[in-house]
């Protein structure tokens, strides 16, 4: 099984690569910096930095895609004078159109497999049904990859690739804070657990780390 997983120099992607390495998979990371070993360059706002990373993995079949890649950089701002259009744009290209750029360019590698899987890290932030106010360009590009997501779903399921959408939880990492609810090594496992269980039955769907059903 050969696994590819985006922004994974750290935190839940981090913990994942090295959890899937210690069961055996051929598994991939990558990050902004040059690549070593398993960890590949890729920086998700760059097209050409995508076909780069496709053409080193011409000959690979990719069985699993994890768009985990993201940033969350608007928590302290205020609606009055804050959420500049230039951080819009950054947030939403790296969020958003990194995660189709991703799909889109590995797409020749996920068709060499069977039974691929996309699977797709937004957020219970992207939820309409969670509307509390504040972090409006983050909330507004985990809601629009969750559409992305069921879009691909849509339309990658006669090829035979299922794709999920996943609530990592409230995550002790630099994004989530030292405050957050559960560990990395948690939220890693749990979502690896919903990867596994993904097929073109549940293509689309939109699921917490620990298996519960999120309202759209």
């Amino acid at each position: 099984m050969t696994i590819l997983v985006t922004g994974a120099n750290r935190g839940i992607g981090k913990a994942m690569v090295d959890s899937y390495a210690a069961q055996g998979a051929t598994v991939f990371g990558t990050h902004r910096a040059p690549g070593t070993g398993r960890m590949l360059a890729l920086d998700v706002t760059d097209p050409a930095s995508h076909r780069a990373l496709s053409d080193r993995l011409a000959s690979e079949a990719i069985d699993l895609l994890v768009c985990n890649a993201g940033v969350y950089l608007d928590k302290s701002q205020d609606l009055a004078e804050g959420y500049p259009a230039e951080m819009w744009a950054h947030c939403f290209a790296t969020n958003v159109t990194g995660v189709f750029l991703t799909v889109q360019n590995l797409l020749p590698q996920l068709l060499h497999a069977q039974n691929a899987k996309i699977a797709i890290i937004s957020s219970q932030m992207a939820s309409h049904t969670r509307a509390p106010g504040g972090s409006y360009i983050y909330r507004a590009s985990k809601a629009a990859v969750l559409n992305l997501g069921r879009n691909l779903a849509s339309d990658l399921k006669p090829q035979g690739i299922a794709v999920g959408i996943y609530h990592p939880g409230w995550v002790r990492t630099d994004m989530g804070t030292n405050s957050a609810e559960i560990s990395v090594t948690e939220s890693a496992a749990g979502l690896m657990d919903r990867f596994a269980a993904l097929d073109l039955d549940r293509t689309g769907c939109f699921e917490t780390w620990d298996g519960r059903t999120h309202a759209y």
